[in-house]
């Protein structure tokens, strides 16, 4: 994840959601309504970042600095101090030089000052919280002293088994929480990490995702590098090997520019050239590919070259196009695709006709995108 929208500059844009919103008024408009069309948050228009949405809990920055969160609030992960689920965006706290924030799966989040300082709230139960204990904590704590962090994300492997990533202003790369055969650190070893550990000694990584069971990232020099389960392929190494403990290279190309992955086994990556990219589970159609195949090396979205930004969530996808249109393929069971109804779809479709969207993003049943403000 590169750092989104630092505090007090960046695009300002409005937030908008659709799909499943019934258990904790997750796509934060003030209900538990299900939406099948893209539905406002709130009245603002002055976030200015927003990057990997949680199952259930998700976070935002304002042209202010200041961060907001909203969803459930299981294991304290919305860093209000309690334990309360809020259906509408609320402030944490009052200080006003936030950077970056990371949902981490369903549990915790990470998030990034302007100052280069990391903290982190929620679940703990694997060390995912980087404070050298597992301890769950509900409001945001500062991992460590360091203040060269540059951006950090997590991911849920069970509900009681999570992982983080960092990369530091250096170009390094740094992991922590849970270790085993469900995801791996990318550290060489199984041992659990309860504190940020580099993984390897390359300080040209540029950006880092990390999905349920498998973790992506791409250095400088534009190279995929994937690590963990690929159960599904999701390593895109034309394989099915059980768990790679370390990161390793995808193919030799060097035009990697985003890449993002879900919790239903599937990634995608669009390419310096414009392109869109997919590998993994094709369930629901959920790769965009025009069927339901499951690939374990990258198979291009179709033939255009205008793709910008991608999200990825449980079953479904979407991109945005350099036109300012948006596009969502796979699962509609739950309006997660904001077609206006609840069917699949294989092969990406425009959602409406508007062309101010600037970013997707999302997680479990439902999605979120950014338009202009």
């Amino acid at each position: 994840m590169a750092a989104a929208g630092a505090a007090g500059g960046g695009t300002q844009f409005s937030i908008w959601g659709f799909g499943r919103n019934d258990y904790v008024g997750f796509l934060g408009d003030g209900t538990t309504t299900n939406r099948s069309s893209p539905v406002q948050m709130g009245d603002k228009s002055d976030w200015t970042g927003l990057d990997f949405v949680a199952d259930w809990a998700q976070g935002a920055i304002n042209s202010a600095g200041e961060l907001w969160v909203w969803g459930s609030g299981t294991y304290g992960r919305l860093g209000l101090g309690d334990t309360t689920s809020r259906s509408s965006p609320t402030q944490v706290g009052s200080l006003t030089d936030w950077a970056a924030v990371s949902a981490g799966g369903n549990s915790f989040m990470l998030a990034v000052k302007t100052d280069g300082t990391l903290w982190s709230w929620g679940l703990n139960g694997s060390g995912q919280l980087g404070h050298g204990n597992t301890t769950n904590i509900s409001s945001p704590v500062q991992v460590g002293s360091l203040t060269d962090w540059s951006s950090a994300e997590g991911a849920l492997c069970t509900e009681l088994s999570s992982v983080s990533f960092a990369i530091k202003t250096d170009g390094t790369l740094w992991a922590w929480g849970a270790n085993n055969d469900q995801f791996g650190l990318g550290l060489g070893d199984e041992t659990p990490r309860s504190s940020p550990t580099q993984s390897g000694s390359v300080s040209t990584w540029a950006w880092v995702h990390a999905s349920q069971q498998a973790g992506a990232a791409i250095r400088t020099d534009g190279t995929l590098w994937t690590w963990g389960e690929s159960s599904n392929g999701q390593l895109a190494n034309g394989t099915d090997t059980p768990r790679v403990c370390c990161p390793v290279q995808v193919g030799s190309l060097t035009n990697w520019a985003r890449v993002k992955g879900a919790g239903g086994g599937q990634m995608n990556s669009i390419k310096t050239d414009g392109t869109l990219w997919a590998w993994g589970s094709g369930g629901k159609g959920r790769l965009g590919v025009g069927n339901t195949t499951t690939y374990s090396s990258p198979v291009q979205v179709g033939s255009l070259t205008d793709w910008s930004k991608n999200g990825t969530i449980q079953e479904a996808a979407g991109a945005v196009k350099t036109d300012g249109t948006l596009w969502t393929w796979g699962e509609g069971g739950q309006g997660e695709t904001g077609q206006g109804n609840t069917t699949d779809i294989s092969s990406p479709a425009q959602v409406g006709s508007d062309t101010d969207w600037l970013n997707v993003t999302g997680a479990g049943q439902a999605m979120m995108a950014s338009r202009s403000a």
